[in-house]
């Protein structure tokens, strides 16, 4: 089962796949995994704040690893049968584009690769990503081009995923599979 859960920044989307993940895994059972793809860096004390915020938030039970580019690598590790939140898509398609200087193909590649293995091993997952496309277009080119990035990951992702969330202003709109 693959959930994608998006919507605007500050729009309830994480708390809202939290709960997902807790509902998923308490009718399976087995671990509980949070993959977190942000990670604070010296002198990042906004980041790091939200980072400490999102863990209190979330409670103990939770296994987190911050697998930032090779999440399929890391569910690969998870034992069958977990449950596992990836938050966000947004930060780690930044880090393929920006850090890693990966092709629009090898970030869309990496991210099927990862929704394979999750499928492969019984894995119950959850994707949360911001949408960043309810704006003016960017004028700026590399800007233009990460949002084309991002809404090609979310086109992927939704075509893959049993049900699509999204999440405007704390009200739930499901797209696919909210009958399940």
């Amino acid at each position: 089962m693959i959930a994608f859960v998006s919507g605007g920044a500050r729009s309830g989307k994480s708390g809202l796949a939290e709960a997902l993940v807790d509902e998923w895994q308490s009718a399976r059972g087995g671990a509980r995994f949070y993959l977190a793809t942000a990670t604070a860096r010296a002198g990042d004390d906004e980041m790091a704040a939200r980072i400490a915020r999102h863990r209190r938030e979330r409670g103990d039970g939770w296994l987190t690893l911050e697998p930032p580019l090779a999440f399929a690598e890391a569910l690969a590790a998870m034992p069958p049968g977990s449950t596992v939140l990836l938050d966000c898509l947004t930060l780690w398609a930044s880090r393929v584009m920006f850090e890693a200087g990966l092709s629009q193909a090898e970030g869309r590649a990496m991210l099927a690769a990862g929704l394979d293995e999750a499928r492969r091993r019984d894995l119950a997952l959850v994707v949360v990503s911001n949408d960043l496309n309810e704006e003016l277009p960017p004028r700026d080119a590399l800007v233009w081009r990460y949002l084309a990035f991002l809404q090609a990951l979310h086109r992927d992702l939704a075509a893959a995923s049993n049900r699509v969330i999204e999440v405007v202003a704390g009200c739930v709109i499901d797209w696919k599979g909210g009958d399940s």
